[in-house]
């Protein structure tokens, strides 16, 4: 027998339709906060742009080799073999082998926590009113249930500050709404603001585990010499194998009646 429950309808207005709203205009809000507290990116100096690209250039390398000729990757490899090994693409030649630099003293490094907080701050803050505003006023309500049948291990996800047992696992409180919410609307985000929105909770969280990702090849304290002597063995250790090795013969082969 299906569970059923006598709800008031005024619910769907007074709790379930506010939260969504006040949900997306607070992503939007994220957005536009942290466009205002984002720094404009300084310009780097030529040195340290070819010391990056160098690196990303011995890496594609690797990962490309298969589509050039035996002739041309050999040639490739001994140059950037060499290069990495006597560090002619170091941004400071002067300071190979010495210990890396304390990541607290590099402006670049601050600069870079500086703009996390900023991120964090503007994820957190309104998060935690939120929560509060529906703790203090909505705790405890169960708002909808779903047209579509699913197994006991959504009940703790479904139906959070509600502590009872007994109801069908389709019940969905409205703390559990706002959570939903919470990780569940990029597609309106991506609607309202374009691909490219600071208003989605999960791509914050990803961009701050991995912040320098496409922008700095060596995070804050790591030695670029260890890096390219690294990348530097890699190369000798590589097998090459073209792609292209006895194509006419597997052509000929492949129409043969």
């Amino acid at each position: 027998m299906e569970q059923s429950i006598h709800r008031d309808p005024a619910l769907f207005y007074w709790i379930l339709f506010p939260i969504t709203v006040v949900m997306i205009l607070t992503g939007v809000l994220r957005h536009y906060a942290t466009i205002l507290l984002a720094s404009t990116p300084k310009k780097q100096e030529l040195p340290a742009v070819r010391e990056q690209r160098s690196l990303i250039r011995g890496i594609n390398l690797r990962n490309n080799a298969h589509t050039i000729s035996p002739t041309s990757f050999a040639a490739r490899k001994s140059y950037m073999i060499s290069a990495y090994k006597e560090g002619a693409f170091l941004k400071d030649p002067h300071n190979r082998g010495k210990a890396a630099a304390n990541p607290m003293t590099d402006p670049a490094a601050m600069e870079g926590m500086m703009g996390m907080m900023k991120g964090n701050m503007a994820m957190m803050v309104p998060q935690t009113l939120i929560m509060g505003w529906i703790n203090a006023f909505f705790a405890g309500y169960v708002i909808m249930k779903l047209p579509f049948p699913l197994t006991l291990r959504f009940k703790s996800m479904l139906q959070s500050g509600v502590a009872t047992r007994d109801l069908d696992v389709r019940w969905v409180s409205s703390l559990s709404w706002y959570f939903l919410n919470l990780f569940g609307l990029q597609s309106v985000f991506i609607f309202i603001l374009g691909n490219d929105n600071a208003a989605n909770q999960m791509a914050q969280q990803v961009s701050q585990m991995n912040p320098g990702a496409g922008v700095n090849m060596f995070q804050p304290g790591q030695d670029p010499d260890k890096v390219f002597q690294s990348e530097a063995e890699n190369l000798e250790v590589l097998e090459h194998e073209y792609i292209l090795k006895g194509v006419e013969q597997r052509l000929l082969d492949s129409i043969q009646l």
